[in-house]
Parts: C-alpha cells; structure tokens; sequence
C-alpha cells in the first residue's frame, strides 16, 4: 500500500532511503520519492529510478524515483475528480488561490534558487531570480485570468447569442530543465486561472527544484487541483497518452513534442509546444562593434547556452566582422567560469555530461569541416561538466553547429557579404523560434520583423520584451502560443450558446 507523507516540504532529513531528503545547495545525494496526489505528498512506490549528478564536481546527485503507470493514472484521477468544483470556483477565488501561491513562490525564492543551482549549475543570482519571475507569472496570471472570458454576437433580437470560453477540463503541463521555474509557473498559472485542473511532471533533470515548487503552488490550492508527479520519459508518455487529459502543454526538446503530438493527436487530444531553437543573430554594418559584441555574448553565454532563446548563431557582416569577432574574443576570454555560488562567476558548467558532450560533439566537427576555434573550443580539464566561452569563425553552413540545437556556451559565426544574405540564412533552418537583428537602420529593422519566419523577432537587444506579448514558434520550434494572452485563450475552449424563450404555452 501506498503511504502518504507528513513530511513539509524544505523540511530536513538526511536518511538515504526517506521520501526526500532534502540539501538545498547540495553537500549529498538527495532521493526524491515522493509525488503530490489529492491534495498530499504520497511516497512513491516505483522501483525504476533516474540518477543524477553534480554537474559542478560531478559527485553523486539526485536518485528521482520515477512514477509508476498506476502513480500517473492515481494523478490523473485526482485532477479529473476534482475539475468539476474548480471550473464552479468563482474566477475571483482562483485568483486568490494564486495570488497566495505567487507569494509562497517568492518567500522560497532563496531556498529554490539554491535547489537549482545544485542541480543545474546555473548561476545561484540567476536562479533566484528565476524563482522570483515565477511567482511574479503566478501573479500576473491571477490579474489577466480575470479579463474577458467570451463575446455577445448580433443575432436575433428575440434571441442571445454568445461565445463562451471554458476549461478544457485537465491539462498535463510537462517542463524542461533548463529554466523550470518560470516555464511550469507560467503554464500552470494560465491553466488553472481559466478553470482547469493541471497534472505536471517536471523535468527529471531539474526534478528536486521542480518538485519543490510545484509543491508549493499545490499546498495553495484545493486538493486535486495540481497534482505533481516525477519521473522520466516512462513516466511523461503514460501522462501524454491518458484520454482524460484534454491538453498537453509542454516546453522542451522538438523530439519529445513531436511524440507527444503524435500521442495526443490519435486519441484527439490537444497541444501546446514549445520546442527546441537554432536562433540567429544578425549583425548589421555599421553597427558599434563592442555593443554588437555585447549582444552575442549575452545571447550566447547566457546560463551557459542553455536557454530556449540563446543565439546560436552569428551572422556579421563582413565589413565590421574583424572588430566583432576581437570584441567577442575579448569578451569571452574575460568571463570567470567558477563554481556558480560564487557572484564573481559568469558562467557555471553544463547540466550534465550527456549535454557536455553534444557541445563537444559539435564544436569538434565544425573546425574539422573548417571552422576557426578563437577561443575555447575543449571542456574545461576539471570534475564536472564545464566548458568554456567559445567563439569559432568562419562556420560553414552544412555543419551541426550550425543545423541542430547545440545548447552550450557557443558563438558560431558565419560572415556574410550583404545584409540580404544575413537575412536569408538567418530565416533558413528547421526551427523558427526567435531571431535577432542588430541595425542601425530602420529599413532593414522592419525588413527582417516582417520576413523573418519566427515567432519573435528582436531588433537592436537580443533579450527583452513588454508583458503581455503572444508568439507562435514556427516549423519544429513547436506550436501555439506560450506566454502571453493568447495563452490563457490556449488554456479553453469555445462553446458558441444561442439562447430563446420559449413560446407560451397554448390554450386548449
């Protein structure tokens, strides 16, 4: 039988065979064996088990004990039981649900930043700060779920005619390890402010932070509502392939969405991906080449190449190339990579060896096929999987580094000839993500948003943005819109309602 665990969660305890023991920053191997089921923590019961290591010494990490079939099918049954109550939940009362959860988020904002760090190796300042965005996506959800939620149409004047949105009913919301915190709090938030109830499997290699802040968001809420269940690949196809999931929103690699489509699509379910990208940055003449070289960097290095939006690739016109590429040398060689607790580094390791090792992959095929190494261009000769600020010139077109999601600290440039050139390789590709233009020329600016196949084209800063923006990803970046909201329109469905009166009944 199935126990259910007392245990709050960011309590401690160091027992190798407990539900979870719990170091925020490390310092021993944490088994997590627990999932949130109905409204409790329940010890999981499975046998198959995900290990992980410390990508920062490579020192034993996380053992994840991974959902059994009967586990996800218990998850699913809690969120369907419960989908009912939640839709009748007046839309003020979910808000506040979330409200609550957002501040929880941000109280624990220190202790899951940490949790990610060790994890993950991003840099501990990044990492609360990813906390803090997610409980500020929890709290922008509870505002714009309140918006409106339907339209009256011009029918017949014996006659009303609406359009009503409504909840799809449950949502499997599956989340990557990369930037897990704001990634599952924007899906989750969006999902149950519009009335459905949510069964999340956070990555199995962010799993302990993941975890944690699920569980929070759930304690705020109803039981059943958002239930959590960890584990693997196993572990997300028997969730993706349950026909009482409604909608499968998931943020990850093209491979996984394509299956989960094809899963979700023969049983006539519905969804919502965000996939992987090659983005492209391309940069202008006459553009301030330290500026440009800025942008690169912050683009390319950023969590050490492993964000859904890093550049990827570098398109410079050839006439500043020279000074770009000294800029991004300079840069690049500049950048302290040391242990990422530590504020004076810039850069942390890769999440794992397995990532460590496409990024090698790629980089060595590259200068065989031609490309110049500049600077870095091997991993680091210590325990842990770190690499360093690369930059390679003169890529060829054909080469990995340039076709495939490389996800590593890597500028790969290619220089071109004219800004139309630029512009048809940065268009070219199987992924249509994100895209950035640096230009001081407006012409050109409008030129690429207009014919730029992407979701999101950026001009003149390689991050930023105003809230409230929408974006479909194109091609095999995924489909539908992720943030924004065009999301919460995403989270239902429409039901067009034609409503007379009757007639009065007839006299005898």
């Amino acid at each position: 039988m199935t126990q259910t665990s007392s245990t709050p969660h960011g309590a401690v305890d160091t027992a190798r065979d407990s539900s979870m023991a719990d170091h925020p920053a490390g310092g021993g191997t944490e088994r997590l064996a627990e999932h949130w089921i109905g409204g409790h923590a329940v010890v999981a019961a499975g046998e198959r088990t995900v290990d992980r290591r410390d990508p920062r010494d490579g020192s034993a990490g996380a053992v994840v004990v991974a959902a059994t079939a009967d586990e996800v099918d218990r998850a699913v049954t809690a969120a369907w039981e419960a989908r009912a109550a939640w839709r009748r939940t007046p839309p003020a009362e979910r808000a506040a649900a979330l409200k609550a959860a957002a501040a929880a988020v941000a109280e624990a904002a220190p202790e899951l930043g940490a949790s990610l760090t060790a994890t993950t190796g991003r840099l501990l300042r990044q990492s609360v700060e990813s906390a803090q965005v997610a409980a500020s996506l929890l709290e922008e959800a509870a505002t714009t779920g309140l918006g409106a939620t339907g339209r009256t149409l011009a029918g017949a004047s014996s006659a009303v005619d609406v359009v009503r949105r409504e909840p799809h009913g449950v949502v499997a919301v599956v989340t990557p390890w990369n930037d897990p915190f704001p990634a599952a709090a924007g899906l989750i938030a969006a999902a149950l402010v519009t009335g459905n109830t949510v069964v999340h499997k956070p990555s199995e290699r962010s799993a302990v932070p993941g975890w944690r802040m699920a569980r929070i968001i759930a304690e705020a809420l109803p039981a059943g509502v958002l239930d959590v269940v960890n584990g693997d690949g196993e572990t997300g196809a028997a969730l993706v392939a349950d026909e009482r999931v409604a909608l499968v929103a998931q943020v990850g690699s093209s491979a996984t969405g394509r299956r989960i489509a094809a899963t979700a699509g023969a049983r006539g379910g519905r969804v919502l991906l965000e996939n992987g990208g090659k983005d492209p940055i391309l940069v202008d003449r006459g553009v301030d080449a330290r500026w440009a070289a800025e942008q690169i960097a912050i683009g390319a290095f950023t969590n050490s190449g492993q964000l859904c939006t890093s550049v990827e690739r570098v398109y410079v016109h050839e006439e500043v190339a020279d000074a770009v590429v000294a800029e991004l040398v300079r840069i690049a060689e500049a950048m302290t990579v040391a242990d990422p607790s530590d504020d004076a580094s810039d850069l942390g390791p890769m999440v794992d060896d397995e990532q460590l090792a496409v990024v090698d992959r790629h980089v060595r095929k590259a200068v065989a096929a031609g490309a110049r190494c500049v600077t870095g261009g091997e991993p680091l000769p210590r325990e842990g999987a770190w690499y360093p600020p690369t930059v390679l010139d003169g890529c060829p077109d054909d080469v990995q580094l340039m076709t495939e999601e490389t996800f590593g600290p890597v500028a790969a440039v290619r220089r071109v000839s004219t800004f139309d050139e630029g512009l048809a390789l940065a268009g070219s590709g199987r992924y249509g993500l994100a895209a950035t233009v640096l230009t001081p020329d407006m012409g050109r600016a409008l030129r690429a948003a207009d014919e730029l196949e992407v979701g999101t084209v950026k001009v003149n800063a390689v991050f930023g943005g105003a809230p409230g923006g929408s974006a479909d990803p194109r091609r095999d970046s995924g489909a539908g819109a992720g943030y924004g909201p065009d999301l919460l329109a995403a989270m239902t469905v429409l039901k067009a309602v034609h409503l007379e009166a009757a007639p009065e009944p007839r006299r005898p």
